[in-house]
Formats: C-alpha cells, sequence, structure tokens
C-alpha cells in the first residue's frame, strides 16, 4: 500500500516547499483518498480496514496541515528541527506590536458602534496584511532558508488568524 514513513509533501508527491500547487494538492488528495478509503476494503480483513482507516486518517491529517500556509509552514519548519514556540515566545517587532494595538482599538470601536462596514474594512486590511506575511514566509522558507525568521512570521500569522477569527465572529454576533 503506502510507506507509513512518508512526510506529507511525499504522500502527495509535492515538492517539499511552502510554494506549492493546490490544484496539484487537491487533486493528490482526492486520488489518495480512493486508493485508501474504508468503503473500498468493507469486504476486507479487520486488519486491513483498521489499516485503510489509518492511512485516510492520515491523509486527511496531511491534506489540512499542507492546504493551510501557517500549517504547512509550520510543519516545514519541524522538518528542519524549528519549534515556532508559538505558545511561549510572545516576542515581537515593536511596529507590528503597535499595529496589533491599532486593530483591536478598532475592533472595540466598530463593535461598540455596531459598524459592520468598518469591521468588514478592518477584515480586509488584516487579510491583505496576511497575504503579505504569507510572501514573505515563503521567501523565507523557499528562498533563504532562514528559518529563525519564518518561525516568527509564523508567530505573526497565528495572532492575524485570531484577530480575523474575533473580527469575523464580532461581525456575525452584530449580523444577528
Amino acid at each position: 500500500m503506502l510507506d507509513i514513513h512518508q512526510n506529507h509533501f511525499e504522500l502527495f508527491d509535492l515538492p517539499t516547499s511552502f510554494a506549492i500547487d493546490r490544484t496539484l494538492l487537491d487533486q493528490s488528495y482526492r486520488k489518495l483518498q480512493g486508493e485508501v478509503h474504508p468503503d473500498r476494503f468493507a469486504a476486507a480483513t479487520s486488519a486491513e480496514r483498521l489499516r485503510s482507516m489509518q492511512w485516510a486518517t492520515h491523509a486527511n491529517e496531511a491534506y489540512q496541515t499542507l492546504k493551510s500556509p501557517v500549517s504547512r509552514a509550520r510543519y516545514l519548519l519541524q522538518l528542519q528541527g524549528i519549534d515556532t514556540q508559538e505558545e511561549t515566545n510572545t516576542a515581537m517587532p515593536a511596529d507590528f506590536l503597535m499595529q496589533q494595538m491599532e486593530w483591536r482599538e478598532a475592533i472595540d470601536e466598530a463593535r461598540s458602534a455596531l459598524d459592520i462596514s468598518a469591521l468588514e474594512k478592518l477584515l480586509l486590511e488584516i487579510n491583505r496584511e496576511a497575504t503579505s506575511q504569507e510572501s514573505e514566509l515563503r521567501a523565507a522558507i523557499d528562498e533563504q532558508r532562514d528559518y529563525p525568521r519564518a518561525a516568527g512570521i509564523v508567530r505573526k500569522l497565528r495572532f492575524l488568524d485570531k484577530v480575523q477569527d474575533e473580527i469575523e465572529r464580532a461581525i456575525e454576533a452584530l449580523e444577528e
């Protein structure tokens, strides 16, 4: 069947890099799922059914990891032996910390004013910043091999994800 020791990129026959072809990832995932899906092993032995379930689960986890830019970067860094220290290292550049404070204040003001439009505009700004950070992350990992810098960018992106979630929840609450 498949080699249990393959990393996520090998599993989908993709180059080990931050920049990936999402269409190829999706196609490889569907093909692999077709090969290992438990329904194909309904008449097999219990050991074969269990192995199929394990492979389907592994394929799902690998796909979810590679599909998300932050998770993909975190995984690439883990392959290099780099811990992103997201839980323990909260140090950020001063300008990013100032930007965080401004975003938090803008979210609070828009929420207080019941201003969905302001929240949507802020969400677009955060999305643009996340896209910019992802470009920097691609360069740090794929071109410069600057893994400590990449770990710092992952921490920034994790924060941006949290802010995006907070804004989306605020919009949903105001729409109700």
